[in-house]
């Protein structure tokens, strides 16, 4: 004799919010045109972005390439799981960069271990007090020696001036010479 067991079913989505074992962003503009916490998150990088002067609206120059941007979507975790904020960065399209055209070198900051581990021991055996810092917009403070042209974001073109582009004064996320810069 078989016994009939009901099945009940949820979406995926449904189990990882009520579980908070992963939280799923977005990968395009169009996931996030309509969604509020988003569209404060992309206003609240191009407010950094205009506060650090790194852009300047002009009219496209001939003869020069011009770079896409596109934005990338991150939710910050309390320790506890719960939401902290919601995150979007404009990155610049740097795959498509052309050396000796946009860029003529790049640099890869990088910490050794043994550094790490020495200047630990210093700290230690001096009785110094030790503080991280996490600077949010470390990358836009770094002044260009090239030329860049970089779209406007998607969903933030400047009304009547959706045809000009943005001239870069200083570095944003996705350059090959941001991280020299």
């Amino acid at each position: 004799m078989m016994s009939q067991v009901e099945v009940r079913t949820r979406s995926l989505s449904d189990v990882y919010e009520r579980s908070n074992v992963a939280v799923f962003e977005p990968a395009e503009f169009e996931e996030v045109e309509k969604d509020d916490k988003w569209i404060e998150a992309m206003k609240e990088e191009l407010r950094m972005i205009e506060k650090n002067d790194t852009w300047e609206l002009v009219d496209i120059p001939q003869h020069r390439k011009v770079i896409g941007v596109k934005w990338v979507y991150r939710t910050k975790l309390n320790a506890d799981g719960s939401i902290n904020k919601y995150k979007a960065r404009l990155v610049v399209k740097g795959y498509s960069q052309v050396f000796g055209v946009d860029f003529s070198e790049t640099f890869a900051p990088v910490a050794h271990l043994d550094t790490i581990r020495m200047l630990l021991a210093l700290i230690a055996q001096k009785g110094w007090k030790t503080y991280q810092l996490d600077v949010k917009s470390i990358f836009l403070n770094g002044y260009l020696q090239e030329e860049i042209y970089v779209d406007q974001p998607e969903g933030f073109q400047v009304k009547g001036q959706e045809e000009k582009v943005y001239l870069l004064k200083k570095a944003l996320y996705g350059l090959k010479q941001a991280p020299r810069a």
